[in-house]
């Protein structure tokens, strides 16, 4: 797999050097590449509480990008999922510790543990005074003695460096870490495992599973689990933080592992928000990636109990850019559309052939959804099957509500719920397309010819004529032959369509971004839906 990598030995400290040169003079590092990897507070005066954490590298924005005013003091980073040394950890703590004291946050991995372990008693030798803590949150593996660290180090970086920020002593800071750590439970999910510079990815998990449970340097879960959709993960996930989570209000801490988009991490926060330990979540923290995996492709929950005080504390604002900030559970209102976009209910009337027709053309486009968007896919953003089936299973759902006994009110009906329901710009030259229909019908015309009007009306405002490697491409033949039937019609909107794979210079719709050898032998696929409905609409009688 290509990665946007110069050199698996420089990996880290080039992305360290592109942090610090995007800082804006908020963090400097210390001298000592490759070997000794520290980022630090470039306002620090080492009048309070020094907080020092970090670890192997590929957790990004963990650690360093949470290094800043009212979190971390200094990040001491490692190699790819590999713990810095000794040496490291010593010279960021000696770097940034004054007479106040300094809290190494460590997460329970066994190298950290040693390294920072052996770090703080040779500063301790220096004669600073230096406390430790291991978070251990996370709860997949339950009989294991150590349990990992894991996302929820981020709540222990943002209650202890408030209080730091505040001028509390190394004793009151070290109390409220190991409080913090003692109330926090995590759990993560992932559809795929990571891939690690410089070494083979390891494919693991199987289509159709999850994995339930794995660490975040790629380690296996629990289990692998069946997966279905976003709402039934995170159920699984909800059951078993909910075994472990204590009572109380909670803040949740939604973290993307580093490969899952933003969309799909919304819909899991809104999942989990929804879930069963939905009612406990007071506020939470992201969706955002916080504590990442290199690029897996998966999710993480960790849940910390939150009186007033540790809500304060979480929400106050802190310098980091990484760090999403706190959002207090509240109830989002709906508002009625503006003046003129309500929904359109026309009195609704009885037509029995034609809402057979109508569900019969939703049924055909919702049968072909998954091979027009593979069509798509070669020429486009592959989604115009599921453009198509939104609109059909819309307009399925409300075809009891139309006008079906009058067809002048039931073409501007269709245009409304297109026009409400249907994305991108196809769904707008359909609106366009069955309104003007209505128009025409209104003023005599007859139902081929109206639509024949409807079909002008898109030509003049999208543009596009016969040629241009567009569903009019299919779909002006088709109405043209109508009159001779069916089985006419659909012979030649299927000539038009497969027409348009011999066009390779489209000059109407987003065909006309892509390069022609993309283009060549692949039918447009607005004209092969429009090809693919005709011919079924005859082979039906």
């Amino acid at each position: 797999m290509s990665l946007f990598v110069n050199s698996k030995d420089t990996i880290v400290t080039d992305a360290i050097d592109g942090l610090l040169a995007v800082s804006q003079g908020r963090l400097q590092r210390l001298d000592g590449y490759p070997h000794i990897k520290v980022v630090q507070r470039a306002d620090w005066d080492r009048s309070k509480v020094a907080l020092v954490s970090g670890g192997g590298s590929g957790h990004e924005p963990a650690h360093a990008g949470f290094v800043g005013q009212g979190m971390l003091t200094a990040a001491v980073c490692g190699d790819v999922f590999a713990s810095p040394s000794v040496d490291a950890v010593l010279a960021g703590i000696l770097s940034v510790t004054g007479k106040a004291g300094c809290l190494l946050i460590v997460k329970n991995y066994t190298g950290d543990r040693l390294n920072f372990g052996l770090a703080a008693e040779r500063a301790r030798a220096f004669g600073l005074k230096v406390s430790m803590v291991v978070v251990d949150d996370d709860i997949a593996l339950p009989d294991l003695p150590q349990p990992r660290g894991v996302a929820g180090t981020l709540f222990v970086h943002k209650i202890a460096g408030a209080l730091a920020e505040d001028g509390a002593d190394l004793d009151t800071v070290t109390e409220a870490a190991r409080r913090v750590i003692a109330g926090t439970v995590s759990l993560g999910m992932s559809l795929d495992t990571c891939t690690v510079p410089g070494a083979p990815k390891e494919n693991r998990i199987p289509a159709g599973k999850a994995e339930l449970g794995l660490g975040i340097h790629g380690e296996p879960g629990i289990e692998q689990v069946e997966f279905s959709d976003a709402r039934s993960a995170i159920a699984m996930v909800a059951e078993r933080l909910q075994a472990a989570m204590g009572p109380g209000p909670h803040v949740a801490l939604i973290n993307n592992l580093g490969g899952t988009p933003p969309l799909e991490m919304s819909i899991l926060a809104n999942d989990l928000l929804n879930s069963g330990i939905g009612g406990q979540i007071a506020a939470t923290i992201g969706p955002a990636p916080m504590m990442t995996s290199l690029d897996m492709r998966g999710f993480s929950v960790s849940l910390m109990p939150a009186d007033e005080a540790d809500i304060a504390l979480l929400a106050r604002p802190v310098g980091p850019w990484a760090w999403p900030g706190l959002a207090a559970r509240a109830h989002a209102p709906v508002l009625p559309l503006p003046d003129g976009l309500a929904p359109i209910k026309p009195m609704a009337s009885a037509h029995p052939a034609r809402k057979q027709l109508i569900e019969t053309c939703c049924d055909i486009f919702l049968t072909m959804e998954a091979d027009l968007n593979a069509l798509d896919a070669k020429s486009g953003d592959g989604d115009t099957g599921t453009t198509l089936a939104t609109a059909a299973r819309a307009l399925k759902g409300a075809v009891d509500r139309l006008p079906l006994a009058d067809l002048t009110q039931l073409f501007r009906a269709i245009g409304e719920e297109l026009s409400q329901t249907m994305g991108g710009s196809s769904g707008v030259l359909l609106a366009i397309f069955f309104s003007a229909a209505g128009d025409a019908s209104a003023s005599g015309r007859t139902p081929i010819d109206a639509l024949r009007a409807g079909l002008e009306r898109v030509q003049e405002v999208g543009g596009a004529r016969p040629g241009d490697r567009t569903m009019i491409d299919a779909l002006e033949p088709a109405l043209a032959a109508l009159p001779d039937g069916l089985p006419a019609a659909a012979a030649v909107a299927r000539a038009g369509a497969d027409r348009t794979a011999g066009i390779t210079r489209a000059r109407a719709g987003r065909a006309s971004y892509i390069s022609p050898d993309m283009l060549a032998g692949h039918n447009d696929p607005g004209a092969e839906a429009i090809a693919r409905l005709f011919e079924r609409l005859a082979a039906a009688g």
